[in-house]
C-alpha cells in the first residue's frame, strides 16, 4: 500500500467534522437571559423581540429650525426653479406674517396658531397645534416681530410628526440581534432603560505544558514561548466574550484539575490549549478523560480536520462548566478555536448564525490539500468587478500561524479535495477583519 492510501485509509477513521460539531453544539444552551440597563446591555444578544412602548417622536415638532406656520398663509409665496422642496405657487411677492412668540425644545406649554401668524421655533421643538409646515430660515427675511417669507416649502416639510419614525408596539429588534450603538438609541428614544439579553460568555484560557514560558523571550530548547493563551483571549474577545487568560498551567495532574475546578466558579467556558495528543507529556488529556463522579469528564476525539486533528471538549467540576481542548500548536490552536471554540461561544451568548458567513469565491492558484480531511487555509478574499469573490491562499501546513496573521478569510477545502485548481471556485469563510 502506498503511503497516500495509508493516509487516506488513516483519515477515514476520523469523526467527519460536520458530524463531530453537531454532536457537541447538541449538548449546549444558550445562557439564561437578564434584564440589563442600555449601556450595559450593548454587544449583547437580546432575548426577546424589543416593541417599542411609545411613539418615536412623541409628539409633533419641528425637524428644522425655521418658522411655523399655516400652508395656507404661505400660498401666495413665490418659488424658485424647480427645486423639489418648494411649493409650486404662482407669483413672486413674498408673504409677510406676524410672529407672535419662539418655541425652544425645552418648551411645553400648548400654542395654538391663528391665521396670519407663525412662531419662531427651533429644531426638536412642539409644534403649535393649526402649523403644518416649518419654513426654513434663510427663505426669509429672519424678522423677530414679523417675517418677510419668499419661497413657500410643501406641506409637511420641516415637520416631524408623532409615531412618524417608531409607531407603538412596532417591533424595534428581533430576538437574537446584537445591540448596537444605533439600537441603544432607538430604545432610549422609546422610552425603553432596560432590556432582556443573554449575557456575553465569561470565558477563562488556559495554556498547559511544563515547556511554556512566559512571553518577552525567544523559545529555545527545552522553553516555548506561549503565545497560544495570548491569541485565543484575544480571540474570545473578538468573538463577543468575556474573556480572561489565566496563562501557564504546568503538567501536574492535581494543579491542573484543581485550577480547572477553580476557574468554573467564574466561568461560563474554559478553553485549555496544549497536552490534547497521547504522547508522554499530554497530560491534560490523561487528567481530564478521567471519569470521576461530580468532576466532569472530557472526550477527546480524533477529527477529520486539517491543521490539528484532536480536539478536546466535556464539562468540569460540579457545576458541568463546558471545557474546550485545543491542540498545543499556535495554527491549530487558532483554527480549531474557529472551527470549535467560536461557534460554543456564539451558541451559549444567544447569536445565531453560530458560524462564520461563507462566500464562494474563484481561486486565484492551484493548490493541493490532504485526502480524508477538511481543510482551513489562511487566505486573503477580495471582492470583483461586477460582483463576486476572488481567493489567494497564503501560507498554510506548518506556516499556518504566519498565514493568518495576514488572513482575512479561511480558505475550505472538503474531505475529498486532494487538488483545486485555479479558476475553481471554493468556499471562503469570512475573517472579522478590516483589511
Amino acid at each position: 500500500m502506498t503511503a497516500t492510501a495509508d493516509a487516506e485509509a488513516a483519515a477515514n477513521e476520523l469523526m467527519p467534522l460536520a458530524e463531530y460539531l453537531g454532536s457537541v453544539l447538541r449538548r449546549l444552551r444558550a445562557l439564561p437571559p437578564l434584564d440589563l440597563d442600555l449601556t450595559q446591555a450593548h454587544g449583547n444578544v437580546l432575548a426577546n423581540d424589543v416593541l417599542a412602548p411609545h411613539p418615536y417622536p412623541a409628539f409633533d415638532q419641528a425637524a428644522i429650525d425655521g418658522y411655523a406656520a399655516r400652508w395656507e398663509d404661505l400660498t401666495g409665496a413665490g418659488r424658485v426653479g424647480s427645486h423639489p422642496s418648494l411649493g409650486r405657487f404662482e407669483g413672486g411677492r413674498p408673504v409677510r406674517l406676524n410672529v407672535v412668540g419662539d418655541l425652544g425644545a425645552a418648551s411645553w406649554r400648548p400654542v395654538r396658531l391663528n391665521p396670519g401668524t407663525c412662531f419662531s421655533v427651533a429644531a426638536g421643538a412642539p409644534l403649535p397645534i393649526g402649523s403644518d409646515v416649518v419654513v426654513p430660515v434663510h427663505w426669509t427675511d429672519q424678522g423677530m416681530a414679523a417675517v418677510e417669507i419668499q419661497h413657500a416649502p410643501k406641506r409637511g416639510s420641516g415637520v416631524r410628526r408623532a409615531g412618524d419614525e417608531v409607531a407603538a408596539g412596532q417591533v424595534l429588534a428581533p430576538a437574537g440581534a446584537y445591540v448596537t450603538p444605533a439600537m441603544v438609541a432607538t430604545f432610549a428614544a422609546s422610552g425603553i432603560g432596560h432590556v432582556v439579553v443573554r449575557p456575553s460568555p465569561r470565558v477563562v484560557v488556559v495554556a498547559t505544558g511544563d515547556e511554556l514560558v512566559d512571553v518577552g523571550r525567544p523559545s529555545q530548547p527545552g522553553q516555548i514561548v506561549d503565545a497560544n493563551s495570548h491569541a485565543l483571549t484575544a480571540a474570545a474577545v473578538e468573538a463577543g466574550a468575556l474573556a480572561y487568560r489565566i496563562g501557564i498551567c504546568d503538567d501536574d495532574p492535581e494543579g491542573l484539575r484543581g485550577l480547572l475546578e477553580d476557574q468554573t466558579l467564574r466561568a461560563d467556558l474554559i478553553i485549555t490549549t496544549g497536552g490534547t495528543g497521547t504522547g508522554p507529556g499530554d497530560m491534560l488529556r490523561r487528567v481530564l478523560s478521567r471519569r470521576d463522579p461530580g468532576r466532569g469528564a472530557v472526550e477527546f476525539t480524533d477529527v477529520a480536520l486539517s491543521p490539528g486533528a484532536t480536539l478536546g471538549f466535556g464539562t468540569v467540576g460540579g457545576e458541568e462548566v463546558p471545557v474546550v481542548c485545543l491542540p498545543g500548536e499556535p495554527g491549530s490552536a487558532l483554527i480549531g478555536f474557529e472551527v470549535l471554540a467560536r461557534p460554543v461561544i456564539q451558541l451559549l451568548a444567544g447569536a445565531e448564525p453560530v458560524f462564520r458567513t461563507s462566500v464562494k469565491a474563484h481561486l486565484l492558484e492551484t493548490i493541493s490539500s490532504p485526502g480524508g480531511l477538511r481543510e482551513f487555509r489562511p487566505a486573503h478574499v477580495a471582492e470583483r468587478r461586477g460582483g463576486g469573490h476572488t481567493v489567494q491562499p497564503l501560507a498554510g501546513g506548518p506556516y499556518t500561524l504566519s498565514g493568518l496573521a495576514e488572513a482575512n478569510g479561511l480558505l475550505v477545502l472538503g474531505e475529498r479535495v486532494t487538488t483545486a485548481a485555479a479558476g475553481s471556485t471554493v468556499d471562503v469563510l469570512l475573517l472579522d477583519r478590516r483589511r
